[in-house]
């Protein structure tokens, strides 16, 4: 009923079209799944029918106890003791069949929503909390998923089990079917209480969640700046105050629940006991015996149970919705801009190199606050180019658009051949670029491993050579398991210089014709941060590379410097580049 209220606010307030198109969206994934759900329905309504056997046979065996129908007690004992092997075996068996079909249908579900959030608009993505990524992906797939496949089953299987329980009861007498239907609508009104408020209560628990695992992914990812700065306190403190929060709105919930329960017992007992009465007398006037008195008071039970598990399926649908809209939310952001025909146009060049044009770009992450404006930068095949200025200028945001994770407002972000041909710069140009960001980028597993997610197929010797020109191999080849040596999360085992030294060994082993360098060897000393710059530069013609710096070593490598500073990226001249290195 509170179900049904919700639905008809929704109506009042026009948004019963986002509520369908909720569940549309859900439902879609039922499709692909059609043999699935009609296994579920099958499985379902054998389980009803062998339950209802099982009474009727109980009945029989109570009566031959009794003293009725002595001539069906072999019979009866057979056909319990088979149904007893035969339910062992089949709930085993479909319990085997129906894990696969789940953890097949969640994989295949999640797997595509994963691939629709990684193919977000990356400046729209990121304004979501980690955390609140995660346990979208995690628990509201998993709710979209059971309620994609199970929706349509458990609503077939529930009327079936209602109608053949009624069935029964109606066999055997007719007066207990009226008395067994009266609990329907008593237990439609009651339900009334315990669904009021849990679309409310989902929706709460599920956001105070995202915030308690965003705080964990954050904490536990700055582990070591938080001891650093001797912050354990700080961050246990506000770990209490998340449970605290969550810790009241599981309390309030329970307690609303204990006291809709204690309400919805005592009007069940009250059913139960009129029923069990009026069965008493039924078997005391000699219109029942023993064993169908105990079928009525078991069918009572499981009309009730049906008829909630009837009831409790809108709610459920409902709740459903709320993490389908949360999911939609994501997925709905805008997708990456591709244009996989022109990036494809350049594949025969690469060995040719290219250039990276800006040509009068205008950007801001929000309207109040320009980040770059009017501004225009050059980098060409074989050369080293350096962008300086203050932290937080807009470096880092030049470099995001020189992978085509941001577009300018206006302006020309473009690729160009040697030729002179130009491509905006987009997510399909990115495959031309290797990239080393600031910071620890180093990801659990081995060496090799860590180097060949950007050349699957790199044999050892690629590897090695690309390690040799990062001036990494000197240090991995006196390890006991060289390239092979297991790397912890983040690159634990390695200083931050090696660390660094890894990742510029794998983007030169993804070889691509234009590498971007942001702060990447800022752990190094002078003398090896020179040698690897060098071996980049002899390593392959043609290469374009792009550097982010504050270190005048590098500087005195490139043929031009750009500074970015106050919005504006501008070329140094050489009287510019002079004072400017010797201000460091």
């Amino acid at each position: 009923m509170e179900s049904l209220k919700i639905i008809i606010g929704k109506i009042k307030d026009g948004s019963i079209r986002e509520m369908i198109n909720e569940f549309k969206w859900m439902m879609s994934y039922a499709k692909n799944y059609k043999k699935e759900i009609i296994f579920y329905i099958f499985l379902g309504m054998f389980s009803t029918v062998m339950t209802l056997a099982s009474s009727v046979a109980s009945k029989e065996l109570i009566d031959v106890v009794t003293g009725h129908n002595v001539s069906k007690a072999p019979l009866m004992a057979i056909i319990m003791v088979s149904m007893a092997l035969f339910s062992l075996f089949f709930s085993s068996i479909m319990s085997r069949i129906t894990m696969k079909i789940n953890i097949r249908i969640q994989n295949d579900i999640q797997a595509d929503i994963f691939d629709k959030i990684i193919g977000v608009n990356w400046i729209d993505l990121s304004k979501y909390p980690s955390g609140d990524i995660l346990n979208r992906f995690g628990s509201d797939v998993g709710t979209v998923a059971n309620s994609a496949i199970g929706w349509v089953p458990d609503l077939i299987v529930c009327i079936f089990n209602f109608i053949a329980t009624l069935a029964v009861v109606l066999y055997y007498d007719p007066t207990m079917m009226v008395l067994t239907l009266v609990n329907a609508p008593i237990m439609l009104l009651s339900s009334k209480l315990l669904m009021s408020k849990m679309r409310d209560y989902t929706k709460k628990v599920k956001e105070m969640n995202s915030e308690v695992m965003d705080f964990q992914t954050e904490t536990f990812s700055n582990v070591d700046s938080i001891k650093s700065f001797d912050l354990t306190g700080l961050f246990s403190k506000r770990l209490r105050g998340f449970q605290n929060r969550y810790k009241d709105v599981n309390l309030e919930y329970n307690w609303f629940s204990i006291k809709t329960n204690i309400i919805l017992s005592l009007i069940g007992m009250v059913v139960e006991y009129s029923f069990f009465v009026w069965a008493v007398y039924r078997l005391w006037t000699g219109h029942i015996t023993y064993g169908e008195m105990t079928l009525f008071m078991t069918q009572s039970g499981r009309m009730s149970s049906a008829f909630s598990s009837l009831v409790s399926i809108i709610p459920s649908t409902v709740n459903s919705t709320i993490s389908a809209a949360r999911l939609m939310e994501l997925i709905g952001l805008p997708k990456e801009q591709r244009t996989e025909d022109d990036g494809e146009n350049l594949k025969d060049l690469v060995s040719e190199g290219f250039s990276v044009k800006l040509k009068d770009v205008d950007f801001s992450y929000v309207k109040e606050k320009q980040v770059i404006k009017s501004s225009s930068f050059e980098a060409n095949r074989n050369e080293i180019v350096a962008l300086v200025g203050p932290s937080g200028q807009g470096k880092t945001t030049l470099i995001r658009m020189f992978l085509g994770l941001l577009i300018p407002n206006s302006g020309d972000a473009v690729l160009c051949d040697k030729d002179g041909k130009e491509v905006t710069l987009n997510a399909s140009t990115r495959k031309y670029f290797s990239y080393v960001p600031q910071g620890n980028t180093i990801f659990s597993g081995t060496i090799a491993e860590n180097l060949r997610m950007v050349k699957e197929d790199a044999t050892d010797e690629e590897i090695i050579e690309a390690l040799e020109v990062a001036c990494a191999y000197e240090f991995i080849k006196d390890l006991p398991e060289g390239i092979n040596t297991k790397v912890g999360a983040r690159g634990l085992g390695f200083s931050e210089g090696q660390a660094q030294r890894i990742s510029i060994a794998r983007a030169v082993l993804r070889d691509a014709p234009i590498l971007l360098l942001d702060e990447a060897t800022s752990a190094l000393d002078v003398v090896t941060e020179r040698r690897v710059l060098n071996n980049i530069i002899k390593q392959k013609p043609n290469k374009t590379c792009i550097v982010t710096t504050h270190r005048p070593s590098v500087l005195n490598l490139c043929q031009r410097v750009y500074r970015v500073e106050k919005t504006k990226v501008s070329q140094l001249s050489e009287a510019e580049f002079a004072e400017f290195a010797s201000n460091f």
